[in-house]
């Protein structure tokens, strides 16, 4: 009898923890998440009325992402955020974004998927091996650490923040150098996103795909890709390019699995490590180099074309209620993206990156333009096949 009530107890007792864990969890991210739902909602706002109200037009010409950025930033960086809304800020800029990117996957069929991909790879290989090539022997010339060197060349190349933090441990990075590297990513990688779907639209004659592909290239992050993916989307009504640059993207990171590894090894290799020694470049796990959200993207994509064979999809649901589901996934997942780019202008301090020095501002400025002219050559070279 005793034994039994202790059981019950200890059951009991576990629920409740688990439940505490929980609450004290949404507790932790309620304050940010719900002010970057706020500044979602007032970037839609700011931008209908900026672009009606204020200047005339029937459709606001003004991007809501933009604008949702551009509040973050202002807040971040006059007002200030308060410590207890980073937990919030830091789910909207890793989860959700990443569950809005896998979202995407709902709007393309496999076919699609590797119809872009098929074109992108020979440009994204082409402009990671451009990138870590002019950093490297651009960091030798101003004298730029070869640890930083290291880390703002992965960060240029293939995925920004992600691919940096990734890299770190692995080349016994510090803290500061790592944090160095993020601030230059983010910084050369926000003027991309405001500038990007612009220049692209103008440079490809507003052709969808060729710009699709010069963003999912050309721009660092997957954040920064997303949210330029969908500024080009609401300014010109292209939901094909937002399609395309989050595929391409997703093969840039995918190649994380290959250039990380051989990043370390050659960084141990200069340093004349040991045998033992080279061995310290550490192994990534799977879900390092095929992040599960690109898993995501690409199962969505097969359910897509899976549920789009036959009359009624999957052979059980009435058309259109699966038409119904898309067209919610759709709302959903571009909602997750807006959310997660209030987070990202929330995320971002001007103050610090006023303190990185010339050095590594001169070597991520010249990686990004450089990236970005690779990009736009080969699209233009290739463009009879895009």
């Amino acid at each position: 009898m005793t034994t039994k009530t202790s059981n019950e107890d200890r059951t009991g007792t576990d629920r409740h923890g688990t439940l505490y864990r929980w609450l004290d969890w949404l507790g932790a991210v309620s304050p940010g998440l719900l002010l970057a739902g706020v500044l979602a909602w007032a970037g839609g706002a700011a931008a209908d009325w900026v672009g009606k109200s204020l200047l005339g037009f029937a459709k606001s010409p003004i991007s809501a992402i933009l604008m949702t950025i551009l509040l973050g930033l202002i807040v971040r960086n006059t007002v200030g955020l308060p410590a207890v809304y980073q937990p919030g800020i830091a789910l909207c800029v890793k989860r959700i974004l990443r569950f809005g990117v896998a979202l995407l996957g709902l709007r393309l069929s496999l076919v699609a998927v590797g119809q872009i991909g098929l074109a992108a790879v020979p440009i994204v290989a082409a402009c990671v091996a451009s990138a870590l090539l002019l950093v490297a022997w651009l960091s030798r010339v101003v004298g730029l650490p070869d640890r930083l060197g290291t880390l703002i060349a992965v960060g240029t190349s293939i995925c920004g923040a992600s691919a940096i933090v990734a890299t770190g441990p692995s080349i016994d990075a510090e803290e500061d150098e790592i944090s160095y590297a993020v601030a230059c990513i983010t910084l050369f990688g926000m003027i991309a996103l405001f500038t990007y779907p612009f220049l692209g639209h103008w440079l490809f004659a507003a052709d969808q795909t060729q710009v699709g592909l010069f963003l999912g290239t050309a721009i660092h992050e997957t954040a920064q890709v997303a949210g330029a993916g969908l500024m080009y989307q609401e300014h010109y009504d292209a939901p094909t390019a937002l399609n395309v640059a989050a595929t391409t993207k997703l093969i840039r990171n995918v190649s994380m699995g290959v250039v990380i590894p051989l990043m370390a090894i050659l960084y141990h290799r200069r340093r004349r490590a040991t045998a033992t020694g080279d061995q310290r470049a550490r192994r990534l796990k799977w879900h390092q180099w095929m992040p599960l959200f690109v898993v995501g993207f690409v199962a969505l994509a097969a359910v897509r074309s899976v549920g789009d064979l036959g009359a009624r999809p999957f052979g059980l649901v009435e058309p259109d209620l699966w038409k119904q589901f898309l067209k919610d996934a759709k709302w959903l997942s571009v909602a997750g993206l807006t959310v997660a780019m209030a987070g990202i202008g929330l995320g971002t301090s001007i103050a610090q990156l006023k303190n990185l020095g010339w050095k590594p501002l001169c070597v991520g400025l010249t990686a990004a333009i450089a990236t970005g002219a690779v990009s736009i050559v080969l699209i233009k070279l290739f463009a009879v096949y895009v």
